[in-house]
């Protein structure tokens, strides 16, 4: 009989990093979403298995378009989901220039692109949950629009991403869905935690639009990458005084907690990285990597917890593992590492439920 007794929050894989990161000159192939699900399926730890899995809605993985105009796509995906024991949780729309959308502090068009993909996204989430394959998740979103693009007038562009995102919320409402937007250091207004929490209170419809935290991405918000006035550590940070990387992480924690409503657990190294087409952002690194910053179960803990209490908000997990390369990532070890870093959070940080 397993040990691990907490049945909350769920344990999903994510099926975004056999696409994320993959491609152009020299890069490694993207992986099809049947075999990201043949790997989920697989992984085990002490009989404990995934219970789903988070997607990216987009080729190859699946046709958003086409799932405008055709349940078969969606119902094709669940079956596939469905047939390995697994549920779908949160799911991303493609809301970037080069995927149909468009920055939601760029031009009228850009910014209308930008709702149509998050229309689509809100589409399929709703058609999977209507289905039955999706019982928890929220629809992901960022700015897709970078960093120095946004330097150009930081105050005007959060005012346009404040009204891109309103319009977002009213789109998501419509499909009693959620959104949820994803802090990294290279989407322009979310770079920092302080740009982000701003955004997040200039929108003020909690119960529409969270945060989707995620450990990797999160702890280069302490160090202050590409907004050094927001950064919450020293310079040269000696990462061996822990009374200082609590501090610092309370104040992260205790300022995005209260908004957050997706979370992944992942491994950062305190080192950017970038891949295919992806910009630099935050270095996932393997659950077990020995050059890992985050002490994963207790750094869970943070986020999952308010004065020591469980606020049993998040309702699956998931991990975040993308630019792994395909030799990585087809070695069977990295997902049963990667389930039993997230089943000891699981085991420190959640709950049984019938």
């Amino acid at each position: 009989m397993s040990e691990h007794l907490n049945n909350y929050p769920k344990l999903h894989n994510a099926a975004w990093p056999g696409v994320v990161g993959k491609g152009g000159e020299g890069g490694d192939a993207p992986i099809g979403i049947d075999m990201m699900l043949d790997l989920t399926a697989a992984a085990e730890v002490d009989g404990v298995k995934f219970d789903g899995f988070d997607l990216f809605l987009y080729a190859p993985h699946i046709d958003i378009d086409a799932c405008m105009t055709s349940d078969d796509g969606i119902r094709e995906l669940a079956d596939k989901a469905a047939k390995r024991n697994l549920e779908i949780g949160t799911v991303v729309a493609p809301i970037w220039g080069g995927t149909g959308g468009g920055s939601a502090f760029g031009s009228d068009e850009e910014r209308r692109n930008f709702l149509a993909q998050v229309r689509k996204g809100c589409h399929v989430a709703k058609r999977l949950r209507e289905m039955g394959i999706r019982p928890n998740g929220a629809v992901r979103i960022d700015t897709s629009g970078g960093v120095e693009d946004w330097c150009v007038d930081p105050e005007g562009n959060q005012k346009k991403i404040i009204t891109t995102l309103n319009d977002a919320c009213k789109i998501a409402a419509d499909y009693g869905e959620k959104l949820v937007a994803e802090g990294e250091i290279c989407w322009g207004g979310m770079h920092s935690w302080r740009r982000m929490l701003e955004l997040l209170e200039g929108v003020n419809q909690p119960d529409v639009l969270g945060f989707e935290a995620d450990m990797s991405h999160t702890l280069l918000y302490l160090m202050g990458y590409n907004a050094p006035e927001d950064a919450l550590v020293p310079a040269n940070f000696d990462w061996a005084d822990t009374a200082v990387f609590d501090a610092a992480y309370t104040k992260l924690t205790d300022a995005l907690r209260p908004w957050t409503l997706d979370f992944h657990v992942a491994q950062n190294d305190g080192t950017v990285h970038g891949t295919g087409d992806h910009d630099k952002t935050g270095r996932h690194c393997p659950a077990n990597d020995p050059n890992g910053r985050l002490d994963i179960p207790y750094r869970a803990g943070f986020w999952l917890r308010e004065h020591g209490q469980l606020t049993k908000k998040i309702r699956h997990l998931c991990w975040d593992g993308c630019m792994f390369s395909n030799e990585v990532m087809m070695k069977p070890e990295t997902w049963n590492h990667i389930l039993a870093a997230m089943l000891a959070v699981r085991d420190a940080h959640g709950w049984v439920e019938a």
